[in-house]
């Protein structure tokens, strides 16, 4: 149970795919402005990536390992989130359609989405086991959340704040994006050393 809460917490803190590995930067940069389409987007991301860990996890060590077809690991897992996320768009269209019309061309960015691939393969090669590879996959779900709420809450204060006319615009945000990637350095021993 420790071992869970451990890749839990690392991966929403310490490995966060967006402020740490930087993985999945199109749509934290590009979705952050609003914190309703924020919100949307990293709930999708978050489902996608369980239904992708899910799906691909036995893809991996049932199909393409025992074939010795392992070389076909990204192109079967990008054909995998592709699918996925075609199902997340239909089922948001029909069910939720202002939330599928806030994220617009977004949506279909999760197919490209190197934070949901990452994690699948990251998956893979930790050696997860399939529930330790459901809970990683779950934390960086959050920890994504958590980066897209935190950094559309910072570009409210920037959109509000009196910028020097060199520094408006994506400069300005990419100066706050890196400052909050640098939130995240603190947690870096805190987990493990927490239950040691």
């Amino acid at each position: 149970m420790t071992k869970f809460i451990i890749i839990l917490l690392s991966a929403v803190f310490i490995n966060n795919y967006v402020l740490s590995k930087f993985l999945g930067i199109c749509p934290f940069l590009g979705v952050s402005k609003k914190l309703d389409s924020a919100t949307g987007m990293s709930v999708a991301v978050i489902f996608v990536m369980l239904l992708a860990t899910a799906v691909t996890w036995p893809i991996q060590y049932f199909l393409l390992d025992p074939n010795d077809l392992g070389y076909l690991q990204t192109i079967v897992f990008i054909l995998v989130i592709a699918a996925l996320v075609q199902l997340v768009e239909i089922v948001l269209k029909r069910y939720i359609p202002a939330l599928h019309k806030s994220l617009g061309v977004y949506l279909p960015l999760i197919t490209t989405n190197c934070a949901v691939l990452g994690v699948t393969i990251l998956n893979i090669d930790e050696n997860y086991t399939f529930a330790e590879a459901m809970v990683n996959s779950l934390g960086s779900g959050l920890g994504f959340f958590l980066a897209m709420v935190m950094f559309s809450g910072v570009r409210s204060k920037i959109e509000g704040a009196d910028v020097p006319e060199s520094f408006k615009g994506l400069p300005v945000t990419l100066v706050a994006a890196s400052i909050t990637s640098l939130s995240f350095l603190g947690f870096g021993g805190v987990i493990e050393n927490m239950f040691a």
